[in-house]
Parts: C-alpha cells; structure tokens; sequence
C-alpha cells in the first residue's frame, strides 16, 4: 500500500487489504477526518455537558428553537430512493462472507450491513467486511465454506438492498491514524465504503446508502449532512431508546429506573408514545417508519418455537397495525413471518406512507414516563443481565458481534441494557422484588454462580482466558463507581 501523506496504518496488513487501503481512498478519509474532526469533537463534549445538565436535575424536551421547523407542514424529505421504497421486511447483521450471501439471499428488502452493534471492530473485520460489500457489487464474493457448504448470490433483482450501518460518532478506529490521531470510525466506515461501492451501486440502478446510529442531537446528525434532503426514514430501535434512557437518568433514582429488561415490552406506556411518535413524524415528512427487532432465532425445541412465534406475530401484527412500513428481523428464519404479517397489511401498496396517524399527540413527559412501565426487578431478571452480558462479552472480544444466548440474537445494544441496569440498580439502592438489596457482593456471587453454569454448558469449549477477560470487563462497566458512557469503548482498548 502507497503511502499517503499524513496517513498511518498501524493494523497488521492482510490478504487483499490494499484493494481497499488504497491511496486515493485514504487521501478521501483524511479529508473527512480533517474537516469534520474537530467539529465531531465538540459535539462530543457537548454530550458530556448535557449530561451534567441531566444529572442535576434537567431534563428532556422539544426544543423551542426549532418550533417553526417542527410545525411548518409543508417541508418533506426526497421521494424514497431505487430500492427503498418497499421495505417491508429488514434483516440485520455483521458483514462476514456467510452473513453477506445468506441476508441478501433471504428474501428480506433491504439487508442492514452492520459495521457497529452487531460487528466486533477487530481490524479484520472492518477491512474484510468492506471486501465483502465490495466483491458482493463484483458477484464475486461466491464461496464453499470448510463443511463443503455452497454460498452463492442469487441473481441481482432478487437480492436485499444494501444499506451500510457505520459506527457512531463516538467510536474511534485505533489503527489508522490522520495527521497522529484516531481517525474516526464513522467516517472510516463511511468513507471507504463510499469510495468503493458508490458508483458501482449506482450502475446497479441503486446508490450509496447508510443508516446512521447513535447520534444524540441534531446537530450531530447535521454533521453528517442537512438530513432534511437525505432522510429514508426512521427505525424505532427499541434496544437503543430503552439503553438511553437508562444512560441519561441513571442517577436520578427510583423514578427513572425501569424493569427488568424482558419484562419491558413495546405495550409499556412510553414505549407506546416513542412509536406511535414516530410513525407520525415520519409519515407527517414522507419518509419510512420502520419498526423494531424481532431478536428470536430457532430452537431445536418446537415449543420454544411456537411460543416465540406467536410473540413475534403479535409483535409484528401491531406494528402494522400501527403504520409501520417494515420491520427488522435478526435471522433469515424469521423473514417469511415477518413479511407474511405487513404482506397482509399492505397488500400491493409498497409501504403506508399515506397513514399519518394525526390522531396521535405525544408530549416529552409521555416519553419519559419511565415509573409507568410495568414489570418486575427479580433475582432471575439479574441473573439474565449478568449471564448475558457475559456471554456476550466473551464472544464480543472473540470477534463476534452478533451472539446467540437462549434463543435471541443478541447485540452490543442488549448488552449495554444488561450492564447499565445492573450499574444502575447498584447504585440507586434497589431491592429486588423476590430478595435482597443490590449490591457489589450480590453481584459478584451471582457472577461467580452464572460463570459456573455457563462453563458447564460449555464443557471443552469453554474458553476461560476470555471469560476472565469477560469479567474484568463487566466488572469495569457495570459495578465501577464511575459510569462508562458505551462499553464498547473500554472493551475495544482490551482488542489487538
């Protein structure tokens, strides 16, 4: 690889790295870096401000500043872009080879190619998934895995539209370097995936497009670009909004802590407001509503099975019934269900556009109504969070992302659930409803006794170097005095 003014790469160099590391795509992401790295620096500050503010007692609201923006009736985004005008069904997941050819092959819309929740930024990763984005617009991505198992593409017209999740703003990418610094991960993801693939995208009666995450304000979404002009739409991430919540009122007692994860369903008040919001929002400027994750993957248990379907109907039927225009599934199993339910809410039409839900009228306290949501705080809720982030941990560091414990998929937004909730119940002195005070001994015991259980599943295979390293990490994000604001931040200094 030619090297670039101002441009280090300190990550080990691999097997086709420099069709992707090349000199005018990296002289492309020093500029972003250049231009935009200041200013997302300050609106990372500006996080930590607000936070103070929250943590002293502010709160949420509707700013007043942008009032005539958010009344002004006539403003709407551009027409849905080729591709993306039915998106009745999304699947989700890390952009390996095998997750590649199987999301596009499954009969989903659109297929979320995930360079953040659902991905380890192992370096390996990044550099290999963007050769896979690369060589599926090539068709050259076809393999046989080590089973002897065939991958190949289906042809062109019946494959998901590509849309590239980035990492969020607050995410660096620690192995190459613009100038001495951490380039940004965001605009690392962005800029080498724009530079390959824009225009091949384009010649396939498509284009470059990306679904941004993490973002907490509108100016940050304004670095980006004038989202007005660009906007596809919104996604109701429920894992993320519940994670939020919990982050921003973490210290703020008893009023602001909420259930045990799995108790916390899409009926609980707030979370009725949050989507019924945004359908209204969405519809009210032309631009997609899309719903939430149905995380459930196959059993070999049919029990299990037609329990979790059911769930996973009903989920979706009232998502429907509320103007969804699609919803995100984490496994190609769950594909056909999916689409089976907005199949007979839509019928012909590609989307609901034309559902604007004017009846709908949600205030910022009905967003926050946290003390409302239904659910119980149980020993067996803090065992789930702390088996689960640990298992998810382990895998994470691995190289793994995306993690399948007790039949749902699990990503780094479940798990920063699992952790900030045991952070909080810790530290605003809660009782479990079935048993004691939290505290950092409960905790511990309650580590030590799931690690015992999780190596016995394991047998051979459990890896105990990781799960120590899986511990520690838990340990610093989840019981420190000090609240880690994402652990994938100190987790991502723990990786080669």
């Amino acid at each position: 690889m030619a090297a670039v003014e101002g441009v280090e790469i300190t990550g080990p160099r691999g097997d086709r790295y420099d069709e992707i590391l090349t000199p005018d795509a990296l002289r492309l992401l020093a500029s972003l870096q250049r231009e935009l790295g200041p200013r997302r620096a300050q609106l990372l500050a500006a996080r930590e401000t607000r936070q103070v503010e929250i943590s002293a007692g502010g709160s949420f609201d509707f700013l007043p500043g942008s009032r005539q923006v958010r009344d002004d009736p006539a403003w709407r985004v551009a027409a849905p872009a080729p591709g993306l005008v039915d998106r009745r069904v999304e699947i989700t997941g890390p952009t390996d080879r095998k997750m590649t050819v199987n999301a596009l092959n499954s009969g989903a819309n659109v297929w979320l190619a995930d360079f953040e929740d659902a991905n380890t930024p192992l370096w390996e990763n990044m550099v290999t998934g963007q050769l896979n984005l690369k060589d599926t617009l090539d068709r050259t991505i076809d393999f046989t895995s080590d089973e002897g198992k065939s991958y190949r593409l289906a042809p062109d017209e019946e494959l998901a539209t590509i849309v590239v999740r980035p990492r969020g703003w607050h995410l660096d990418e620690k192995h190459l370097l613009v100038d001495g610094r951490r380039v940004s991960g965001s605009l690392f993801d962005f800029a080498l995936y724009f530079f390959h693939c824009a225009r091949r995208q384009l010649d396939k009666g498509k284009g470059p497009y990306f679904y941004l995450p993490k973002m907490e304000s509108h100016r940050e979404a304004r670095l980006w670009n004038e989202l007005r002009e660009h906007s596809a739409g919104l996604n109701a991430g429920r894992w993320d909004y519940l994670f939020s919540i919990i982050k921003k009122f973490r210290s703020r007692g008893r009023e602001f802590v909420l259930p045990e994860r799995n108790s916390v369903t899409m009926t609980a008040p707030m979370m009725r407001a949050y989507t019924e919001l945004l359908v209204k929002s969405c519809h009210r400027r032309g631009a997609h509503a899309m719903g939430g994750m149905a995380a459930f993957i196959p059993s070999r248990d049919p029990e299990v099975n037609a329990t979790a379907t059911a769930k996973v109907r009903d989920d979706k039927t009232r998502e429907a019934g509320d103007g969804f225009d699609g919803s995100w599934v984490a496994h190609p199993a769950m594909v056909a269900l999916c689409k089976e339910v907005f199949d007979a809410a839509l019928g012909d039409r590609p989307n609901q556009l034309d559902r604007l839900r004017e009846e709908v009228s949600v205030s910022a306290q009905d967003l926050l109504a946290v003390a409302k949501t239904p659910g119980t705080i149980t020993e067996a809720g803090l065992r789930n969070d702390v088996s689960v982030a640990l298992q998810y941990l382990a895998t994470w560091l691995g190289g793994n992302g995306a993690v399948a414990i007790f039949n749902l998929m699990e990503d780094a937004a479940t798990a920063e659930i699992a952790r900030s909730q045991v952070w909080q119940w810790l530290h605003n002195g809660v009782t479990l409803d079935d048993g004691p005070l939290v505290t950092r001994g409960l905790v511990q015991r309650i580590m030590g006794e799931e690690l015992d259980k999780i190596r016995a599943s394991a047998g051979a295979a459990f890896d105990a170097p990781r799960y120590d390293q899986a511990v520690a990490l838990f340990t610093e994000v989840a019981l420190a005095d000090t609240y880690a604001e994402f652990l994938t931040i100190p987790a991502y200094e723990r990786m080669p």
